[in-house]
């Protein structure tokens, strides 16, 4: 269950908005915490399947290892140069490993609809190239808060 968005409710996206705007973005920030406490901010491609984001990482990464200590992640999507322009969402929750680490392309049904998503999205193809040196992350998020600041009207 997702938390409910308290504050902003003026500008934040519907959820037809909110599915809109992220089937639509291609990178996001990715946070998450170091093992000295310190955030770690990094950017990444993602595919939005309607109910989680899914990210493509490198497992050799310092992301990567963060994660798989301390399963928290926030993730943030923005886009807009100017104020009246601004528009994103923040999503939270707790990382999932899916498929084989790293992902070579062993059969998995849980990996069908993001790959194809992510592979069209981001290389223009149908099927998801692997690499070696790549595994997916899911955030089904428990919180998300957006906005879009377009909602306002002239400033």
């Amino acid at each position: 269950m997702t938390d409910t968005q308290r504050r902003g409710r003026k500008i934040m996206m519907t959820p037809g908005e909110l599915d809109d705007f992220l089937t639509a973005q291609r990178t996001c920030r990715v946070a998450t915490v170091s093992a000295d406490g310190a955030p770690h901010v990094s950017a990444l491609w993602f595919a939005w399947d309607g109910t989680s984001l899914w990210l493509y990482s490198v497992v050799r990464s310092k992301r990567w290892a963060e994660l798989r200590r301390d399963p928290r992640i926030a993730v943030v999507i923005d886009t807009g140069e100017e104020y009246e322009q601004l528009r994103g969402a923040e999503l939270s929750g707790v990382a999932e490993f899916v498929g084989e680490i790293p992902r070579t392309g062993e059969l998995c049904a849980e990996l069908d609809v993001p790959e194809t998503l992510f592979a069209r999205k981001n290389f223009g193809i149908e099927d998801m190239p692997y690499d070696g040196r790549h595994a997916w992350i899911r955030l089904t998020p428990q919180k998300i808060v957006s906005w879009d600041f377009r909602k306002l009207g002239p400033v």
